[in-house]
C-alpha cells in the first residue's frame, strides 16, 4: 500500500481533506506498528526475554498500535486544522488584495495581470461614467457609490467566463472582451452602455439616470499591452469629446469626419480636457 506523505498547503483549504489525510496517516501508523511488533515479539519469546506469553504480547501490541495510531491522528488533525486556518486566511487575503472593495470587481492590479495574459481574439474596453462628479456634487457620495455598485453589477454580468471586468479607479472601469469577431466585441460593449443608459439607478432617496462612454482598442497583433491601454484611453477621451454617451473603437478614431466634432480653439480644448479630468478624479 502506498500513501503519499506529501501535503501541499493549498490542499488544506477543505476541512474534509484534513480528516482524510489524518485517517490515512493513522491507518499507516497502526499498520507499521503492528508489523514491527509482530516481527519483534516471536524472537523475544524464543529468547525467553518476553515477560508475558506470546499471545498476550500480541494483544498488547495490537492495543499499543491503535494507541499510536490515535495519537498520530490527533496530532495531524490539530496540525491540519491550523494549516487549514492559515490557508483560508491566505486565500482570503489574496482575494482581498485583488478585489475592489466597493464594486466587488477586480482592482487595477488584478486587471493589469489579466491584461498581460490576454492575447488573440480580444479587445480592451475602458468605460467612464459621464459627469460623475456632478452626480456626487448634486446627490452626495452615497448616491455616487450606489452608481458605482450598479454599474459594476452590470459589467460583472456582461463580462464573465473568459472575459473579465474591473474597476480601475473612481468612475473608470475596464473590460477584457474575449472571443468573437471584432464587430461582435464592439456590439457587446455598445449593448452594455445602452443597458446602463436605459435604466435609472435608485438609491439613497434619489433616482439618477446615467450614461457611459467607452473606448476600445484591439489586443494582439504584436502590440504591447501598454500601447493597447493607451489607445483605448485615447478613444475614450475622443468619445467624451464627441459628446459622451457613445462607444468609439480605435479604428473609428482615425476617421477624418470625427475631427469636426472636436473643440476648435485652445480654450475649448482646455475646458474639455479639464472636464474629463475632473470626471476621472471624482
Amino acid at each position: 500500500m502506498r500513501i503519499s506523505l506529501q501535503a501541499e498547503l493549498g490542499d488544506f483549504q477543505d476541512r474534509h481533506t484534513i480528516y482524510v489525510f489524518a485517517r490515512k496517516m493513522s491507518f499507516l501508523a497502526v499498520t507499521l506498528s503492528s508489523v514491527v511488533i509482530l516481527l519483534i515479539l516471536p524472537p523475544l519469546d524464543w529468547m525467553g526475554v518476553l515477560p508475558v506469553p506470546l499471545a498476550d504480547g500480541v494483544v498488547y501490541g495490537v492495543v499499543l498500535s491503535w494507541l499510536i495510531g490515535g495519537a498520530v491522528s490527533s496530532v495531524l488533525s490539530v496540525a491540519g486544522h491550523a494549516m487549514h486556518q492559515l490557508s483560508v486566511s491566505r486565500a482570503e487575503f489574496e482575494q482581498l488584495s485583488r478585489t475592489d472593495v466597493l464594486s466587488g470587481l477586480l482592482n487595477r492590479r488584478a486587471f493589469t495581470e489579466a491584461l498581460e495574459r490576454a492575447d488573440g481574439d480580444a479587445c480592451l474596453a475602458i468605460f467612464d461614467v459621464d459627469r460623475f462628479k456632478a452626480i456626487n456634487d448634486r446627490f452626495g457620495h452615497a448616491c455616487g457609490d450606489a452608481v458605482i455598485v450598479a454599474v459594476s453589477a452590470i459589467l460583472a454580468a456582461a463580462f464573465d467566463g473568459r472575459s473579465v471586468a474591473a474597476r480601475l479607479g473612481g468612475e473608470e472601469f475596464g473590460a477584457i472582451v474575449v472571443g468573437g469577431s471584432q464587430a461582435q466585441r464592439i456590439e457587446k460593449v455598445q449593448s452594455v452602455c445602452a443597458r446602463l443608459a436605459e435604466k435609472p439607478i435608485a438609491a439613497d432617496n434619489c433616482v439618477v439616470a446615467i450614461t457611459v462612454s467607452a473606448g476600445i482598442a484591439e489586443l494582439g497583433g504584436g502590440r504591447g499591452k501598454a500601447g493597447a491601454y493607451s489607445a483605448a484611453d485615447k478613444t475614450l477621451y475622443l468619445a467624451k469629446a464627441l459628446g459622451r454617451n457613445r462607444v468609439v473603437h480605435e479604428n473609428e478614431g482615425l476617421h477624418p469626419g470625427w475631427r469636426r466634432h472636436l473643440p476648435q480653439d485652445a480654450a475649448a480644448a482646455r475646458a474639455m480636457s479639464a472636464d474629463c479630468d475632473e470626471a476621472r478624479l471624482a
